[in-house]
């Protein structure tokens, strides 16, 4: 099933929003070949994206910049197509009432 044009993608713990490159944002390069968006702490999986997109950074907020074809692979999920735009990247967060702090979910 293709997805619908939306203003938001999710893939487990990580999503995605339609956003802009801040004019202060940094280029990034592929390491090995890949951008890995987001590991998970307990697992070491991580969330790849690969294809025609270009990944920058900004106070440790990544953004991508979608040309063409593109995706992002977990080894948990399913390929997740990402359409042509500009994408900021998030990762899910959980309050712990007990300890009433804010924290990124652990994968």
């Amino acid at each position: 099933m293709e997805p619908r044009e939306t203003d938001l993608i999710v893939q487990g713990d990580v999503f995605f929003f339609k956003s802009e490159i801040p004019e202060a944002a940094r280029k990034l390069g592929p390491a090995g070949g890949r951008f890995v968006i987001a590991r998970g702490e307990a697992t070491g999986h991580a969330h790849v994206a690969g294809g025609e997109i270009e990944v920058y950074e900004q106070h440790g907020v990544l953004y991508l910049k979608v040309t063409g074809p593109a995706e992002v692979t977990h080894e948990e999920h399913l390929p997740l197509p990402l359409p042509p735009g500009t994408w900021e990247v998030g990762v899910v967060r959980e309050f712990d009432p007990f300890l009433e702090e804010c924290r990124n979910v652990a994968d």
